[in-house]
């Protein structure tokens, strides 16, 4: 006892770090056992079982490998979730939902750790290493995503994992232990093993190690034999452990495996040039994610992670690189959270989802916070323990007194202010994580006003999360149809609501919708995250939540997740009506759905529609303007409004009204085409010409724009070949001015073979 009682009295934050990664590991594997079905884990777990199958047949059976244009998950080597899935076969664990949470937060824990472990390593004591693994802990983003996000959380773990391994390395060079070797080849085995980007780790050893030469050997001894031979030492060594890691992860990963080179390359390539847009809410407008603007990233994990990161960090810039031995390791920590977020906004890269893409550079960017509180401790234990004295020659002398009863009772009372004003920065978070489990991830810092200012500005619960209570709630709580019927139950994301439904499909059928078009189909309960929807419509306390609501599941008061209960199929039946060409009917039907929802944008927009076909143009503007006051930039309502000022002769309006469509959103190609057409009504070939143009430039020419221009080429007098030529030098040009320079050629070599 008496020793156990002196290592605690010697080792009080190494203590409080293993006590603290005790309760957090614990805790976290409880909270993820709440969690719902991520948004991309219905193709991962597809794909896991895949990559089993192809394992288990020696190769034959070749799903796991077949990356084809619409089917991308070959190119991710998911080790985390092979994983997950082979545990769940093998002990025939029938709620493979469950171990993938568990498998995820252990990933996001291993966070926790590693980060402790290299603040330990950088500064030398264990105060520090507590500091981050709380930071960590108490970031809600991240630990919202350690509970289902097996893709980016896995990730962002392989790469700590491997930072810290580099620092191990480097801290033992030119001795480095075998088991220092096998950590650093087993993190970048691991790390290209979840996602090809962990060959990040490679250049990082690379780069940091001659770094560190520099460091250890003074310039003028750079080219000398020993610091050659060390140079030669880490050379070798570098090339050893990646080459180890990189052939260890090929064989964890199917679609490296059947071709180590060719097929990481593909597979670089591909995620580099990342082609799915999604429509992003950022700064109040639904944004597409391929024309995000530069700071997207930067500036939603300023408004997303914990005021104490935000401190901590600029306390790191202050207090982190005041000595000179320090500087080292505090370039090397910066550049590993610096790095990722500059390349993202130097390439444009393709990003939605928050900065879940970004994850990767969170956690040494807490490494940095928890190293900045520590650091500011030290400066003020460092001032209480100094005395400064002149010496003779006039010089100034500081030297540090002996520590005493006094002293020692000081400095305790400094490290738990410490902790107190760590805690007290905290607050925001852990309010949040206490009053919004299962929803942590959905979360706005304080410098963003919470969720109250960020509702209806940014996404919410963008990795349908909610959807999980929301099935669960369905399941105890809705009322069998009358005729004994399937309950069927609308949905965007079918994958996470199948999932629940699973064990009762003799009661429900989940079905494909879209939240604009529920009305067509049928459904008798529907379930909507609030993603995708209308920044306008989702802040008009009068029109949202729609009458039909039953009931909503929120985050600190607003709604994220929208259940619906089906008051009619009036709407339903409309719409067949309509597609029989049986129109009079069809409006009846729709007049008597909007008595009962005036919101019910499908039947809007059928009936608008229908009065366009019959020429009834002030009714349809009736219906046009209700719909565009709780949508006023909704695409079909403003199509309609351009068809309506089109048939009434008032081409300025008409055309203006195309123009705002298109800034409103410019991949509504349909736009394009009307605007086109109304210039060519009124012979106006030149703009004609320049409103399908604007497709090209956009990436959205489609074959109907490319007809009208032919057409139009051929209308100036040119044949079908001279009109193609003027095409594809178009389509070159406007490549070439964009930096696609391959695309470019591709056009340009179709340009010259019509001569």
């Amino acid at each position: 006892m008496k020793k156990i009682s002196q290592w605690i009295k010697d080792n009080p934050w190494k203590l409080l770090f293993i006590l603290f990664l005790i309760f957090s590991l614990c805790t976290g594997i409880r909270l993820c056992l709440d969690a719902g079905f991520s948004g991309d884990e219905g193709f991962q777990m597809k794909q896991a079982k895949a990559v089993y199958d192809f394992y288990a047949t020696g190769g034959k059976d070749t799903v796991a490998i077949d990356a084809r244009p619409d089917w991308n998950l070959p190119h991710y080597g998911q080790a985390v979730d092979n994983i997950a899935y082979f545990i769940a076969h093998i002990c025939s664990i029938e709620d493979e939902l469950m171990v993938r949470h568990i498998c995820n937060f252990i990933c996001g824990w291993l966070m926790l750790l590693f980060g402790g472990l290299i603040a330990h390593r950088i500064t030398g004591n264990w105060r520090s290493a507590f500091f981050v693994a709380v930071l960590m802990f108490l970031s809600p983003r991240l630990l919202g995503h350690s509970f289902n996000d097996l893709k980016d959380v896995s990730f962002a773990m392989a790469m700590l994992w491997g930072i810290y391994a580099i620092i191990v390395y480097l801290q033992e060079f030119p001795k480095p232990k075998i088991s220092t070797f096998i950590l650093l080849g087993a993190s970048i085995a691991f790390a290209i093993a979840v996602r090809i980007g962990g060959l990040l780790l490679i250049p990082y050893l690379g780069m940091f190690s001659v770094l560190y030469l520099f460091k250890i050997h003074p310039k003028k001894d750079v080219f000398k034999k020993k610091s050659m031979q060390d140079f030669g030492k880490m050379v070798l060594y570098g090339i050893i452990v990646s080459v180890a890691g990189y052939f260890v992860a090929m064989l964890l990963w199917p679609y490296g495996l059947v071709s180590p080179i060719d097929n990481p390359v593909e597979t670089f390539k591909a995620q580099s040039q990342f082609a799915t847009a999604i429509r992003q809410l950022f700064e109040g407008s639904l944004q597409w994610s391929d024309v995000l603007p530069w700071y997207y990233t930067p500036k939603y994990i300023f408004m997303t992670i914990p005021i104490a990161v935000i401190v901590g960090l600029v306390l790191f810039f202050v207090c982190c690189w005041r000595k000179k031995e320090d500087r080292f390791w505090a370039f090397f920590v910066f550049f590993t959270f610096f790095f990722p977020v500059f390349w993202i906004v130097f390439t444009k890269a393709n990003v939605y989802g928050g900065w879940r893409h970004a994850m990767f550079a969170y956690p040494p960017m807490v490494v940095a916070a928890g190293w900045g509180f520590d650091a500011l401790v030290t400066w003020i234990e460092e001032k209480m323990g100094k005395k400064t004295e002149k010496r003779e020659d006039g010089e100034t002398l500081t030297t540090f007194v002996r520590e005493d009863e006094k002293t020692n009772t000081k400095g305790i009372m400094v490290n738990i202010a410490a902790v107190v004003l760590l805690l007290a920065l905290l607050i925001g978070p852990i309010r949040h994580i206490i009053a919004n489990h299962p929803y942590e991830y959905v979360y706005f810092n304080e410098l963003a006003g919470g969720i109250d200012k960020a509702y209806g500005n940014y996404e919410m619960d963008y990795y349908y999360h909610s959807t999980r209570e929301a099935s669960e709630w369905i399941i105890a709580n809705a009322e069998p149809n009358a005729d004994g019927s399937k309950i069927r139950v609308a949905t965007w994301h079918t994958a996470s609501v199948s999932y629940f439904f699973r064990k009762d499909t003799a009661r429900f059928a989940p079905d494909f919708s879209r939240w604009y078009e529920k009305g067509n189909n049928n459904w008798d309960y529907a379930i909507f995250t609030i993603t995708g929807m209308a920044p306008e419509q989702i802040k008009n306390a009068g029109a949202f939540p729609p009458p039909d609501c039953i009931k909503t599941i929120d985050v600190d008061g607003k709604p994220i997740c929208l259940i619906l209960k089906r008051q009619s199929k009036i709407d339903m039946l409309g719409n067949q009506y309509k597609s029989k060409n049986q129109v009079d009917s069809a409006i009846i039907c729709f007049k008597e759905a909007l008595a009962i929802n005036p919101y019910n944008e499908a039947a809007l927009n059928n009936i608008i529609e229908c009065y366009l076909m019959r020429g009834q143009l002030d009714s349809a503007k009736t219906y046009i303007d209700h719909e565009l006051t709780f949508l006023p930039k909704y695409e079909t309502a403003n199509y309609f409004l351009a068809h309506y000022y089109m048939t009434k002769g008032e081409m300025d309006k008409a055309i203006e009204t195309c123009k705002y469509i298109i800034d409103c959103n410019f991949k509504f190609t349909s736009a394009y085409h009307l605007m086109c057409n109304i210039y060519l009504r009124q012979n106006d070939v030149k703009n004609a010409e320049k409103a399908l143009v604007q497709l090209i430039d956009h990436d959205q020419l489609d074959n109907a724009g490319v007809q009208q221009l032919i057409n139009i080429y051929k209308a100036e007098g040119l044949d079908d070949r001279g009109a193609y030529r003027k095409l594809y030098k178009k389509i070159a040009k406007s490549m070439e001015s964009r930096g696609k320079k391959e695309e470019a050629k591709t056009y340009w070599d179709l340009y010259k073979q019509l001569r």
